[in-house]
């Protein structure tokens, strides 16, 4: 993803909008398959994705609010 400067709780708002909406196209569409074909092992690992791409994307945002020591 690009840089974005983020000024007031607004920005930072549509940061977080935009950011789960990439997360849900990337990772949302292949959950959804692996549910439909009902095959658990599959729907397990690519909900765990899910999960580590929206934990990546809040460390993302927190490293990018505490700047560079």
């Amino acid at each position: 993803m690009e840089t974005r400067i983020i000024d007031s709780r607004d920005d930072f708002a549509q940061w977080a909008i935009d950011r789960a909406n990439a997360i849900l196209t990337d990772e949302g569409s292949e959950l959804a398959t692996a549910a439909r074909n009902g095959n658990e092992a599959q729907t397990g690992e690519t909900a765990q994705a899910l999960g580590q791409a929206i934990v990546d994307a809040l460390l993302e945002a927190f490293d990018g609010l505490v700047g560079d020591e």
